[in-house]
């Protein structure tokens, strides 16, 4: 009975053990840094796989088949990222907006993109205010109360 119960709890403790290094192990895997252009450039990373964030510098997006080019910028400093993939990017890939992209950089100073993540910086804003608009609603003569 009490060797049953051993190996039991063996068992039980491998299976356990298996189930955390396997959490571990795809966390570690799953985890990528992010870093900056200037970073990037600067050679403080290792060219490996990494996500980079900066502004898509305006009319830099060029479209050839399946192939998109474009420019990541960040201050005065710009790379120039090469995409080609299946995936759909998203309406807001545009000129000026935040990107994010993730992939390998190459010896030669061009980003190989396999994801793009991208957002539009005025999407939370409030709207603009319109020159001449008043700040507060004026009363129209002839309407309201008895003039």
């Amino acid at each position: 009975m009490k060797n049953r119960k051993l190996k039991f709890g063996i068992g039980i403790a491998i299976i356990l053990a298996v189930v955390a290094w396997e959490a571990i192990a795809g966390f570690q895997q799953s985890k990528t840094y992010y870093v900056t252009v200037s970073e990037l450039t600067s050679g403080k990373v290792a060219r490996q796989r990494v996500r980079v964030g900066g502004v898509i510098a305006p009319d830099s997006i060029e479209r050839r088949g399946g192939k998109v080019t474009f420019r990541l910028a960040q201050d005065a400093l710009v790379i120039p990222v090469t995409y080609v993939g299946n995936d759909t990017l998203p309406d807001t890939f545009v000129g000026g907006a935040q990107a994010i992209i993730e992939g390998d950089f190459a010896p030669d100073g061009t980003f190989r993109a396999q994801n793009i993540q991208a957002k539009c910086a005025s999407k939370y804003q409030a709207a603009p205010k319109y020159q001449g608009q008043p700040e507060k609603p004026q009363k129209v003569a002839g309407m309201g109360s008895g003039q």
